[in-house]
């Protein structure tokens, strides 16, 4: 062994009695926690509920794994389909085999059915995932490692990786150091993640625009890790079929950030609705606001009403004079008397 060099791991499967571990599967594994345990802590620094990013783990994740064993399918049916080959193989995921393009593709479908059914924003959700993702698949190499495949060009770097004779190329079999384009791809990530978290918190990215910047920053350097991989692959003008939908793809995510800033810019101020048990009924609702208005309105009578008792000595002083007036006859009549009476009796 050279004392510069990586050593690949002697075995990718560890048994417990008749049931096989297998550090690929592992390795997805914890790449899906990891996932969604940043994505909830970043959903709900923006405002989510705790526990929404496991719910549409739960959709995304399954399309994801189908959409990226269709991709590999897809794009290298010479391995399942050649003569002397074995189709059923191509059910075999914990072999490896998991394309980035189809898991993106289809696991954004599966999203998309878990947001529309909460009532959330695709593009929102998929902000506060996309450094979770880029984690995820950062740890997801490590499964290409122990399974010694997807490795780079013979090389004499220090960090050379190590390949075992029977994973070899055919047209190099006697050379047993290569570029680890594992390290490279799960390196490059982890800075994408950072870049994303970054420009996140610096920029207050919104509307997809931190999702678009993952996935330039991941094509850029998918494009250029590729270019080093030896194993089989399908071209199309010089290049795998891999560079090219990194370009293509690289330059959809630039389009949709330049755009996505200039229509729409800034962040969602609300990304999940309340639940129903968090919205009051109609009826308490109604009586609420019907209690607030009748309020309002007594405060607003007692604030405009006049003082009582100057309205209440105004209705009483016509009262007091009409008494007044209906009595000054009766004494006038009363003291006419008197006179008349006095007339006849007074002294001489």
């Amino acid at each position: 062994m050279d004392l510069a060099s990586i050593p690949s791991p002697s075995d990718g499967v560890w048994h417990i009695g008749n049931l096989p571990i297998r550090a690929y599967a592992l390795c997805i594994i914890v790449g899906i926690l990891a996932a969604i345990l940043i994505s909830d802590r970043r959903w709900v620094a923006r405002g989510g509920r705790r526990g929404t990013a496991a719910d549409v783990a739960v959709w995304a994740v399954p399309f994801g794994i189908v959409g990226g064993r269709l991709y590999h399918v897809i794009t290298s049916p010479d391995l399942y389909f050649d003569e002397g080959r074995r189709p059923i193989e191509a059910l075999y995921i914990w072999r490896g085999g998991l394309g980035i393009w189809g898991a993106i593709a289809l696991g954004g479908v599966g999203a998309w059915i878990a947001c529309r059914r909460r009532g959330i924003p695709l593009p929102a959700f998929a902000d506060a995932a996309a450094p979770g993702i880029a984690v995820a698949q950062a740890i997801g190499r490590l499964g290409n490692w122990f399974n010694q495949e997807l490795f780079g060009r013979p090389t004499d770097l220090p960090w050379a990786l190590e390949i075992d004779p029977n994973f070899r190329p055919v047209s190099s079999p006697q050379l047993g150091l290569y570029h680890p384009t594992f390290l490279y791809e799960l390196l490059w990530l982890l800075g994408v993640a950072a870049l994303v978290l970054w420009a996140d918190k610096r920029f207050r990215l919104g509307h997809g625009r931190a999702f678009a910047l993952y996935v330039a920053g991941y094509t850029l350097g998918r494009f250029w890790i590729e270019s080093l991989r030896v194993d089989p692959a399908h071209e199309l003008f010089g290049l795998r079929i891999n560079e090219i939908v990194s370009i293509v793809v690289f330059i959809g995510a630039v389009v949709y950030f330049v755009l996505s800033a200039r229509l729409r810019p800034g962040r969602e101020e609300i990304v999940e609705p309340p639940r129903p048990s968090e919205v009051p009924p109609a009826d308490e609702g109604a009586e609420a606001d019907e209690d607030a208005e009748v309020a309002a309105g007594a405060e607003h009578d007692a604030a405009g009403a006049e003082p009582v008792p100057a309205p209440a000595r105004d209705e009483a002083e016509p009262v007091a004079a009409t008494a007044r007036d209906e009595a000054e006859p009766v004494a006038a009549t009363s003291a006419d008397s008197s006179r008349a009476d006095g007339s006849d009796h007074r002294p001489e």
